[in-house]
């Protein structure tokens, strides 16, 4: 059996596993079918990384979050791991790189935008790859019952069973899938769309003890404004807003307060965005206002405060959301600024 703490060190740097990681790790290692239910910032990406790196073949990653591909992957270049990843944001030659270094399997990881499985000619080079395993992540994606519900993540199941597997054995390669909020109802949907055969399943609990909820009521959006510098003054994070133009105007007012501030939502140009993410990533911009319904899946370890300036779309959400700060460990806030009319919002 390989031993998976040297490993960890030697790959990514860690002396230890988190709370329920290793049993992800052995799990897949053992070529079973897995669903992981993990907080938000507990590492559910080591749960196929790590074994990526310890198996022959490529483990295809499906996740609908860009900003959050393209932080993986560079993180994982940077360790030296092969990984690639397609999706709208990347340059078509990019794109073509990236498939053409799967067709020679020359890869560890592919990680793929739900999209791309509506495309007959990538399922066509999807079968012509030797796949050690599928990955589903954000799973409860597949699931009308979840709060962000895909109908890409429905083609899942089948362009799973028309892979290859690596190890040659019959049938299609092990899947693992993962997320940080799913109801019993959204498990066993999950298990049931995606196909998974008696799969090993891990929840390792929701508690994040070093995230500080709080409530701060206001009685408009001109205090919410005068409000909004006070919770992210001097520290790395992120404002989430119900629209695109708040988000604009959110980054307006940290800036007119002295904050470094840029807006990102889908309505921004592709290379704009990733300007944004890049800066971010480098420390050279401070707090990100950004919309969730583009998908803000920026995996950094030092944001220690988000803040919502709107009023999050769900509960689940909401726990997704603020998830995003304190993967380091440290104490982080996570502040909403609430009004009655943000429900009006949402209920629009």
């Amino acid at each position: 059996m390989v031993d998976v703490i040297e490993s960890l060190r030697r790959h990514f740097g860690h002396a230890s596993f988190r709370p329920g990681q290793e049993d992800v790790v052995r799990a897949v290692l053992e070529g079973r079918d897995v669903l992981g239910v993990m907080p938000t910032g507990s590492g559910k990406s080591l749960g196929f990384q790590l074994p990526a790196v310890l198996r022959p073949g490529i483990t295809v990653v499906v996740s609908p979050l860009i900003a959050l591909m393209k932080d993986q992957v560079d993180d994982l270049t940077g360790r030296g791991i092969r990984a690639a990843a397609v999706h709208s944001l990347a340059s078509r030659e990019a794109r073509r790189a990236a498939l053409d270094a799967a067709r020679a399997g020359t890869l560890q990881l592919l990680y793929v935008a739900p999209e791309r499985f509506a495309s007959p000619a990538f399922l066509r080079l999807l079968e012509q790859l030797d796949v050690a395993r599928f990955v589903v992540d954000e799973a409860h994606c597949v699931s009308e019952w979840g709060h962000d519900f895909r109908p890409d993540y429905r083609r899942l199941r089948e362009a799973a069973a028309s892979c290859r597997r690596a190890d040659g054995q019959p049938g299609r390669p092990p899947m693992a899938a993962f997320t940080a909020t799913a109801t019993p109802e959204v498990r066993a949907d999950i298990v049931q769309l995606l196909g998974l055969a008696t799969p090993r399943v891990i929840v390792a609990g929701f508690d994040r003890p070093n995230i500080h909820p709080a409530v701060r009521p206001v009685s408009g959006e001109a205090e919410k404004q005068r409000l909004l510098p006070d919770p992210v003054r001097g520290r790395r994070a992120l404002v989430y807003t119900a629209t695109r133009a708040r988000a604009e105007t959110a980054a307006a007012v940290l800036q007119a307060a002295g904050i470094d501030a840029a807006a990102y939502h889908g309505g921004m140009a592709d290379a704009a965005r990733t300007r944004v993410q890049d800066r971010f990533a480098s420390g050279a911009v401070q707090v990100v206002c950004a919309t969730n319904a583009f998908g803000m899946g920026i995996d950094r370890p030092d944001i220690d405060a988000v803040i919502h300036a709107d009023l999050p779309g769900s509960i689940e959400a909401y726990y997704q959301e603020i998830g995003r700060a304190g993967r380091d460990g440290r104490p982080a806030a996570a502040t909403l600024l609430w009004t009655y009319a943000d429900v009006r919002t949402r209920e629009s």
